[in-house]
């Protein structure tokens, strides 16, 4: 039997620089490691010993009480304003948030809550005058009365933008002088505490609960945690369990989540550097639109305004040349730095974008 000793001269295909989001992370080495030789029970009766650390070492990074592990944290969302506000009550939050644009409805859906929308800004605040009429107890019986207000840091469709520690703390006090909780969807929390140069729990303070997420700029596969009141939680644990999300031997992705909080939080400076340097390659070249203002964290925003091409045809090229990036509507594009992505991969897109315009 001969042995074929032809040598290839192909180059091993490259990985893409996927920038369409954090989302895309992959779990680290010591995140492999840890789930490997994670210890697990039963997390619904309590007893997965890995879950329960995750939960302690999650509520103590935000300063509250308790806090649930959560599969997503579209389901973080959902099982806090369940617990929060009841049927025929409102979700009182911004046209541009998370929530209303990307959650399915649940919150309608399965719990019978009214969405009111209030119109967002174009830094990710809600005007506190509307904020105050919309959290006003109701007139008479047509109104549907308030049952949570949704603040969201840092803002996804507003380009990360973070939610200054001032402005959380009046809308914190508008909600409390009318007896309405405030629920902080802050996916990235850890990214809008790094921007702040803060703690994480010194703008948790100013929410009666919020969701963070371990599966975006913190690496780990799977999994967000809701933080809050214990007897709070202890509600949003029952809502977990009614919309399926009890898990069984779940120690096994709580490990990553705890390399997460770990290890991963403080590299998300390197990823709001990334994120900048993108953001002034992409507005240095022409056809493309960048208000460097709104780059604040790890998202960078920006529009198309070469009339040669259509966003779909922009991205295509992108891609065909090893470049992932994503459309939020219309010419408006998001690309976002993360674990994944060097200095030099941000280089080389806006290389291929300028290349793809023609410039």
């Amino acid at each position: 039997m001969s042995l074929d000793t032809t040598v290839s001269t192909t180059e091993p295909e490259r990985a893409p620089i996927d920038l369409r989001s954090d989302t895309v992370t992959l779990p680290t080495p010591a995140m492999r490691e840890a789930m490997a030789r994670a210890e697990v029970g039963d997390d619904v009766y309590g007893e997965d010993p890995t879950v329960n650390r995750l939960e302690a070492l999650a509520a103590d990074a935000v300063g509250k009480e308790a806090a649930i592990f959560v599969p997503s944290g579209t389901m973080g969302n959902l099982t806090a304003l369940l617990a929060h506000a009841g049927r025929g009550e409102r979700v009182i939050c911004g046209d541009e948030c998370h929530i209303y644009h990307y959650e399915a409805g649940g919150a309608s859906a399965l719990g019978g809550l009214v969405y009111h929308t209030l119109p967002t800004a174009a830094d990710g605040t809600l005007p506190l005058e509307h904020v105050r009429t919309a959290l006003a107890a109701p007139r008479d019986e047509h109104e549907a009365p308030p049952g949570v207000l949704c603040l969201e840091t840092t803002h996804n469709r507003c380009g990360g933008t973070v939610l200054p520690l001032a402005y959380l703390e009046a809308a914190y006090a508008l909600a409390r002088e009318a007896g309405v909780p405030l629920h902080l969807d802050g996916a990235r929390i850890f990214n809008a505490a790094v921007a702040l140069g803060v703690e994480a729990r010194s703008i948790a303070r100013y929410a009666d609960t919020l969701l963070f997420c371990l599966s975006k700029g913190l690496a780990a596969p799977v999994g967000s945690i809701v933080a809050g009141p214990r007897p709070l939680i202890a509600r949003v644990r029952r809502m977990r369990k009614l919309v399926g999300g009890g898990m069984r031997q779940a120690g096994v992705v709580a490990a990553a989540g705890i390399v997460a909080l770990t290890a991963m939080t403080a590299r998300l400076a390197d990823d709001h550097v990334t994120a900048r340097t993108l953001a002034e390659g992409l507005a240095a070249i022409p056809g493309l639109y960048v208000d460097l203002s709104r780059v604040q964290s790890n998202i960078v925003r920006f529009e198309l305004t070469a009339s040669h091409l259509t966003p779909v045809e922009f991205l295509a090229g992108l891609r065909q040349r090893g470049v992932l990036m994503g459309q939020l509507e219309g010419n408006v594009l998001r690309a976002v730095t993360h674990y994944g992505i060097s200095s030099e991969a941000v280089r080389q897109a806006v290389a291929v974008a300028r290349d793809v315009l023609g410039t």
